[in-house]
This record gives structure tokens, C-alpha cells and sequence, in this order.
């Protein structure tokens, strides 16, 4: 039997990681088996590049070429993690994937929606998460739990950047809502944790 595929999408600070964990928590009560991953991330490749994405401030990376190491990392992570994790029935969830290249260095940096998909096409074929599901909160309101790091490359980015980030993620929910599921991540925890719950029932009943 295969696994399913869930991601975590949203701007910084929204409870991507805390909530990663609550849902694996919550398919070990149900005794379905998981793995938490991230991107970029995920494989050792995967981890290097991440480091040079967010942390090499030396010197500057274009647009495209982050767009490019970011799609490097996530073939690899296809590939040697994410698909075997399924093929053995193990649930993957994942700290951002695809639709955060479309948010991030497509509305973002301005490269469009066509620029990412391109190469989208080429990296992962037909594949796609069987769900995503999108913690969205105002940056306001993301901003007043806790500073970003000023040495995280897109940490230290302007409120602009941000603010085309979150239109860029709610066009993306829109134009795929069946997959993308938008949750009011302004609340408090235990709210977010109950639509997500919801959502995962969904799935564990397919």
C-alpha cells in the first residue's frame, strides 16, 4: 500500500514545523506510519544547499540560480527519500515543497509563475502532494511572535518581499484548491491543529 504525501506550505513563522510534528503525532495515534522531512533539505545534498540558500551571504545568488538549486535539492529528495518513504506506505509530511519555489522565487523575485512551472515540469513530472495545506497568517501578525533572523538570506528580505510571497501562496491555493487547503494560521494553535485534524480525517478515510 502507498503512502501519502502531505506538505506544509506558509511564511515564515507561521507553525510549519511545530505543526509537521502534531501531524505525525496525530498518524501515530492511528497507527499510520510517517516521516517528517524538509525543504531544501531532506538529503545531504539536499542540506548543503540549504545551507548555501539561506546562510552564504558573501555573495549574491540570483534569482535564477536559487530557483535552480532549489529544484537540485528537491530532485534528490524525490527521488531518494520522499518516493521510497511512499512506496514502503510510510505518510511523508514536508516543511514546504514545490509550492514554495512558485511563492518564493516566483512572486517573490519576480520570475513568474511560468519560469517555475517550466522547470517544475521537467524535475517532477506528474508528481504532487496529496495534500498541501496552507498555514496562512498576515505578516503583521507573524512578525509579533518572534523576530526573524537577520542572517537567514530570506529571513533578513523587506516586508514587500513578504506580502508577494503570501498573495503569491493564496493565488497558488485558488488555482489548486482541491490540493491546497488554506488554514487561518492568526489563531490559536489548538483551532489550526482542529482544521488540520480535519483535513487528515479526509485523507485516512480515502
Amino acid at each position: 500500500m502507498s503512502g501519502l504525501f502531505i506538505t506544509i506550505e506558509g511564511i515564515e513563522c507561521v507553525g510549519k514545523s511545530t505543526n509537521a510534528k502534531f501531524i505525525s503525532q496525530y498518524l501515530q495515534k492511528k497507527k499510520i506510519k510517517s516521516h517528517i522531512t524538509r525543504e531544501p533539505g531532506g538529503t545531504k545534498v539536499g542540506e548543503k544547499i540549504r545551507n548555501i540558500l539561506l546562510f552564504e551571504n558573501q555573495e549574491s545568488i540570483s534569482p535564477t540560480a536559487e530557483l535552480m538549486l532549489l529544484f537540485a535539492a528537491r530532485d534528490s529528495h524525490i527521488n531518494d527519500v520522499i518516493k521510497p518513504k511512499l512506496s514502503q506506505g510510510t505518510w511523508v509530511i514536508c516543511d514546504r515543497f514545490t509550492d514554495a519555489s512558485f511563492a518564493y522565487q516566483g512572486y517573490g523575485r519576480e520570475l513568474g509563475f511560468d519560469a517555475v512551472n517550466s522547470i517544475k515540469k521537467m524535475v517532477m513530472k506528474n508528481f504532487e502532494p496529496n495534500l498541501t495545506l496552507l498555514l496562512d497568517a498576515p505578516l503583521n501578525v507573524v512578525k509579533s511572535r518572534r523576530k526573524l533572523n537577520p542572517d537567514d538570506r530570506f529571513e533578513s528580505e523587506k516586508d514587500e518581499f513578504f506580502n508577494r510571497i503570501r498573495s503569491g501562496y493564496l493565488e497558488m491555493a485558488k488555482k489548486y484548491d482541491k490540493r491546497i487547503k488554506v488554514i487561518d494560521a492568526s489563531r490559536p494553535i489548538k483551532e489550526v491543529q482542529i482544521d488540520i485534524i480535519e483535513q487528515l480525517n479526509e485523507l485516512i478515510r480515502l
